[in-house]
């Protein structure tokens, strides 16, 4: 099942303000308020936009606000450089990354 099918995250919780033109923002819903993927799922966000976009873009990787119990915690750590580059080099979790991050994009019946 996909985040998107999962409501977690949609086209509407995508934005961009054009103020500020490379910049986009990305709201995510996790799906209970103490999901305990929740970090796992913005840093798979994350991930896939720094692979889709171009370089300039600057982006913004947050918790829809009141839907997590360590809202604040979870967008301090998921917008945080040093943080996702650490996170990046944990081997095990970069497997499961790009295991995720594969079938992105695909419908359940192409799997």
């Amino acid at each position: 099942m996909s985040l998107e099918q999962l409501a977690v995250v949609s086209a509407p919780q995508i934005t961009f303000d054009p103020k500020y033109p490379d910049r986009v923002t990305v709201e995510f819903t996790p799906t209970v308020p103490h999901c305990g993927m929740s970090t796992f799922i913005g840093l798979s966000i994350r991930v896939r936009l720094l692979r889709s976009l171009p370089q300039r873009f600057k982006i913004d990787v947050r918790v829809k606000p009141g839907s997590h119990q360590s809202e604040q915690a979870l967008n301090k750590q998921l917008n945080d450089k040093e943080r996702v580059a650490a996170a990046l080099e944990n081997p095990a979790l970069l497997e499961v990354l790009e295991q995720c991050l594969s079938t992105a994009g695909r419908t359940p019946h192409e799997d």
